[in-house]
């Protein structure tokens, strides 16, 4: 059996990692120069199951704890320092609405925070400590998939090819990962976009990522070493790629300082802003027909839902599985209703 993957965003890697680990012959077919560059290469690359179902579906936490394996033992390029949730003294009620929503957290007060982040120490009274999560720099993880793809002998990949039709494609089954490269084909598929900041500095060291709890929106402060951290947030509801606002760089910036005040005299070193593809209701579906699969609306949990998506692909073509909870979303959206 050969099968072409169109797209080596990170829903691309994670299916051309299945099938390849499982023997199929794998084309791996990107438009860009290399892989991970369309939306992947923004993320904020947070596995974290258990915060994410404060505002996400159940599914998302259940898929993400398969995530959190799959990064720190099949790919074991994420680091597992927990993720902590802070918020101001004057948004205390936002931390316990969160401490409502969320499980598999321990409480800390001011002394205990200081002990797992020094660079804390005195800036707030409590925090919520999520032990069993992980984060990983996307860059790194996208590209150690595509090495792991290199060296496997039954792997091809195609970089700076567009495919304009994937039907064209030879192969005996196609699997379209394009995002909304491939919304010709999904109609109900959107794009959400998203923005980030990179900000450099020696002035603060953090190990793990931070969500910092605001009642319009939270920021992400994820540390990428080398006193790098990315600093995220925005899911905004429309399609205008390639650009922050500024509004929304004023209000990164002003959470990120608010969480230490170095970082006011941190080097701005990159600004960015994607698309990430999501259906109507942010979960991940993929659907099949005939020898056609279009795998697509990870929304912003693209490392967090990529390789359980994968693996329920690979089963689903290799052995007949099946999974109503990303094929039959079609029904339950309708159940809803």
């Amino acid at each position: 059996m050969r099968i072409s993957i169109i797209g080596a965003g990170i829903m691309g890697l994670s299916t051309a990692f299945e099938f390849a680990s499982a023997g199929v012959e794998v084309d791996l077919i990107e438009r860009h120069q290399g892989p991970g560059l369309g939306c992947s290469f923004l993320a904020g690359g947070m596995i974290a199951p258990w915060c994410e179902v404060e505002s996400a579906e159940p599914l998302v936490c259940n898929m993400g704890q398969e995530a959190l394996h799959f990064w720190t033992s099949d790919v074991p390029v994420a680091t597992r320092q927990g993720s902590l949730v802070l918020a101001a003294a004057r948004d205390r009620p936002e931390l316990n609405r969160f401490s409502r929503l969320t499980s598999h957290y321990k409480r800390l007060d001011g002394a205990e925070l200081a002990l797992l982040e020094a660079d804390l120490q005195g800036r707030f009274s409590e925090a919520l400590f999520f032990p069993e999560e992980a984060h990983l720099d996307p860059r790194e993880a996208t590209r150690a998939l595509a090495e792991r793809l290199a060296a496997m002998p039954n792997v091809k990949l195609h970089f700076g090819v567009d495919v304009s039709d994937p039907a064209d494609v030879p192969a005996d089954w196609i699997i379209d990962c394009r995002g909304l490269a491939g919304r010709g084909a999904l109609p109900d598929l959107r794009g959400v976009k998203g923005e980030m900041l990179v900000l450099r500095t020696q002035e603060i060291t953090l190990a793990r990522p931070i969500r910092f709890l605001h009642p319009r929106f939270p920021v992400y402060i994820v540390p990428r070493g080398d006193g790098r951290f990315m600093i995220g947030a925005t899911s905004i509801e429309n399609e205008e790629e390639g650009r922050i606002t500024a509004r929304s760089m004023v209000e990164l910036l002003s959470a990120a300082m608010t969480v230490h005040p170095a970082f006011g005299e941190a080097e701005i070193i990159e600004t960015g802003a994607g698309l990430r593809p999501a259906f109507p209701n942010n979960l991940p579906r993929f659907r099949i027909e005939g020898r056609m699969v279009r795998a697509n609306g990870l929304y912003r949990h693209g490392f967090l839902l990529a390789p359980p998506v994968a693996r329920r692909l690979r089963r689903t073509i290799l052995e007949g599985a099946y999974f109503p909870e990303v094929m039959d979303v079609d029904s339950r959206e309708r159940q809803r209703a």
